[in-house]
Parts: C-alpha cells; sequence; structure tokens
C-alpha cells in the first residue's frame, strides 16, 4: 500500500485526491495546502468527498492562516514526510520547484507534478497511453498538460496502428476554468503569437520521435478545449480503421454530433446527465464525424476537458513510478476505480 499525500488542492489537486481516495493500492494519507478556500472548506465538509482527510499544511506559515480562518489543521506537512510515500505535487508553477528542492528531495520522497510545472523538474514527462513504462522507478515524474494528454492519447493510438510521419494541431483555448471569473478574454480571441506554441515541443517530450506542429489561440468559454489535428501517414487506411483505433484507445471516446453532441456545451450538458461529479469528462473526445481520411492524410477533432483529463494519469504515474502494476492493468483499474468508460 503507497502512502500518498497532495499537496496543494484546488482545480487539480481536490480531483487527484479523491482519485487516490478511491485505489484498493494507495492510501490518501493528507491533504496540504496554505489557504482557507472556498473549495478546500466544500470537500472537507460533512458533505465534501474529502471530509475526514488530514489537512496539513504545506508550510508553518500556511498551517497558521488555515487555522486563523477557523480550519481544523493536523500540523505541517513535513512533520509526517516520512510517513508518505510519494507527494502529488499541484501547487502553483515556481511553488512546485522549490517543494522539489526543500522538501522532497531532502526527504527522500517521491513526488508527481503538473503540466505547469518547469521542463527541468523532472527527467520522463509522462502519458500513461504513450510512455507509462518510461517512469518505472523513477523519483520525479512530471504528468503533462490537459492539451498534451489529450493528444498524446490520440496520436499514440494512430501512430500504434499506422505510424506517423507529421502532425500538424490547431488548438483552440478556453480563456479559464469556471471558477477563475479573474481571467479573460472577454468578447476576444487571442492567438499564440509564438509559432509552434509550446504544446507541440510538450508532445514531443512523451513521443520524442514525432514531427509536430502546433498552433493556438484562446477564446472566452470556461469548459473545454477543441483541437483540429492532421496526421499525415505511413500508411493508407480507412476512415473505419482510424475509428477503431481511437475506440481501443482505453481513455479516447468517440462522440457523435448527429446523435445530438454537436458542442462542447452539449458534452458537458451529456456529462451531467449521466451523473459525471462536476460534469467531469476524463477522455479524449472525439467527433466521430470529423474523422476524415485522404490517402495517407486523415483527419480529426477532439474535445479536452481541461479540469479533468490529466487525473488518472496521476494515479497511473505512481503506479509505474513503485513498479506495481503493467500498464493495462493500471490504466484498468484506474479507469475503472473512477467510472471511465
Amino acid at each position: 500500500m503507497v502512502n500518498v499525500a497532495v499537496n496543494g488542492v484546488g482545480t487539480i489537486g481536490k480531483r487527484v485526491a479523491e482519485a487516490v481516495k478511491k485505489q484498493e493500492d494507495m492510501t490518501l494519507y493528507c491533504i496540504s495546502d496554505v489557504q482557507a478556500t472556498g473549495q478546500l472548506r466544500s470537500i472537507l465538509s460533512e458533505d465534501g468527498s474529502l471530509h475526514g482527510t488530514p489537512l496539513y499544511g504545506s508550510t508553518e506559515d500556511g498551517a497558521q492562516n488555515m487555522a486563523d480562518e477557523g480550519m481544523h489543521v493536523d500540523g505541517v506537512l513535513e512533520d509526517v514526510i516520512d510517513e508518505i510515500d510519494v507527494v502529488i505535487d499541484c501547487t502553483p508553477p515556481g511553488i512546485d520547484q522549490k517543494n522539489k528542492e526543500n522538501l522532497y528531495e531532502p526527504n527522500d520522497v517521491k513526488a508527481v507534478f503538473q503540466g505547469g510545472a518547469p521542463d527541468e523538474i523532472a527527467e520522463v514527462k509522462f502519458n500513461a497511453d504513450a510512455n507509462y513504462e518510461e517512469a518505472r522507478g523513477e523519483d520525479f515524474v512530471k504528468v503533462v498538460s490537459c492539451n498534451t494528454t489529450s493528444l498524446s492519447r490520440t496520436l499514440s493510438a494512430v501512430d500504434e496502428s499506422f505510424g506517423i510521419d507529421k502532425v500538424t494541431a490547431n488548438l483552440v483555448r478556453r480563456g479559464g476554468d469556471i471558477p477563475q471569473d479573474s481571467r479573460g478574454p472577454i468578447n476576444s480571441t487571442i492567438p499564440v503569437t509564438e509559432v509552434p506554441s509550446h504544446h507541440g515541443p510538450d508532445v514531443q517530450a512523451v513521443m520524442p520521435e514525432l514531427d509536430i506542429t502546433t498552433l493556438a489561440v484562446k477564446v472566452p468559454v470556461t469548459y473545454g478545449h477543441v483541437h483540429m489535428v492532421t496526421a499525415e501517414l505511413e500508411k493508407e487506411t480507412s476512415e473505419e480503421d482510424v475509428k477503431q483505433a481511437f475506440r481501443n484507445q482505453p481513455r479516447v471516446n468517440l462522440v457523435s454530433a448527429g446523435e445530438g453532441y454537436d458542442s462542447t456545451g452539449k458534452i458537458h450538458e451529456k456529462m451531467r446527465d449521466i451523473g459525471r461529479k462536476r460534469s467531469d469528462m476524463q477522455e479524449a473526445g472525439v467527433w466521430e464525424e470529423t474523422v476524415s481520411v485522404d490517402e495517407e492524410r486523415v483527419h480529426w477533432i477532439h474535445m479536452v476537458h481541461q479540469e479533468a483529463i490529466v487525473v488518472p494519469e496521476n494515479v497511473d504515474a505512481i503506479r509505474s513510478m513503485f513498479e506495481m502494476e503493467e500498464k493495462q492493468d493500471s490504466i484498468e483499474m484506474t479507469s475503472s476505480s473512477m467510472g471511465i468508460e
């Protein structure tokens, strides 16, 4: 049994903590933070999903801050670090690096970092579908961003089946998460003027042989990114074969515009209707009508729920780091526990 702490309980951290709590081979030892936010109060309340989970301050000042705001704090994370096997660090960029240098490394504790962390924080950039084995035995792993996760999943499915020579992906990115009401844009579309955008090199950190170029714009929505992808293949194929490759990928779902799911908003509503907590969609959703093949070139459009897609990757990263399970077994265990189709 692996003892897991989640440091930083925001949009990703609270979801990761809930996922860890559902695993039979892991124990959610504690969560830690520095501020008594509304969402932290909610998840630790009697009706919250993490009610009863010990809360520690990420720092002494953080522990004092939360205690002063009336929260029950069990201490400082450093005080119990010897009892923890791995920390899933969901703290802001810059803080994560300091945590590694000042807390995790000196105490020989493994850590999983998120997509916003600097590249140098971990040698292995992780996606369960694309490079599960590379994290075996590692002390530090960086789970790649939501956009990179979806591209790695879909592209690895196509690459494994047909081989890819070159990829161009155009990203339409959400402006902010639902609670990030201070973020824009408002009534504006903002292009990422650096070409390629960072997403292409990020994918190459997971799939180093892939020739990929990405362009991106940011739009004023909160639920989901959309990617438009063109891949030049090593051999000819058919639309049905490409769709089957996506069906075979555990965390890629085909969605049908013809059945009424012709926008991110309607997929959002579907997730609510089928009872997904917070409307979360951990899978990459490929619109099947957009899958088209022109000889050795394939096109598709997929959706990314930025708040949820990386959550199962954090769980699988732990199993790989501790050499607990083989790739497919871990993916199945995580997906089953989280209700991922």
